[in-house]
């Protein structure tokens, strides 16, 4: 028989609220771990450092026109993302979709992907990925990433080679109105 699960105590710090510690909890997104830079946007991380989600990570990303949540790659594990406010591009294996409030995208293991965001104002898409020990990821060239500075200029699967000129991200949280 499953055990009752006891509810994570949260912290209150400069990086945001997080759990310290397993167990089940509830936090706003505006008050959540976030961190961000200004090539590729901000984002809420619910995870605490004392505590991953063991089996999917999950965040929601904070985009303005034109930035990229990530550089171009591909991954060993199954992604999906929801736009909840405003307009981004999606780059799925070199072909761009236009994507709105509503729309859901699913990104089978392998499949290379980067979103950027579009239109006049901010968008927020909840993102969602599988957690695996033997996570491989490859950044490839892609001509329609170049476009939007996402893309590396020779393929790698160094993290370090593929994302080397940016500065740290930075951390607190994403406020009362994150969008």
């Amino acid at each position: 028989m499953l055990e009752k699960v006891k509810e994570a105590e949260l912290e209150d710090g400069q990086a945001g609220r997080t759990p310290q510690g397993d167990g089940w909890f509830v936090v706003n997104v505006a008050h959540a771990s976030a961190m961000g830079s200004e090539k590729l946007g901000s984002g809420a991380i619910f995870e605490g450092r004392r505590g991953q989600f063991p089996e999917f990570g999950f965040n929601v990303r904070v985009l303005q026109p034109g930035q990229p949540n990530a550089m171009y790659h591909r991954e060993t594990a199954q992604e999906a993302c929801l736009v909840i406010r405003g307009e981004c591009i999606a780059i799925v294996e070199d072909e761009e979709r236009q994507l709105g409030p509503g729309d859901f995208l699913h990104l089978p293991a392998g499949t290379a992907h980067v979103l950027v965001g579009a239109g006049d104002e901010p968008c927020a898409v909840v993102m969602a990925g599988a957690r695996k020990p033997d996570l491989e990821i490859l950044y490839p060239v892609s001509a329609a990433a170049a476009r939007y500075g996402a893309s590396v200029e020779n393929e790698t699967s160094d993290r370090r080679v593929a994302y080397g000129d940016q500065p740290p991200p930075r951390v607190g949280h994403l406020g009362e109105r994150p969008w």
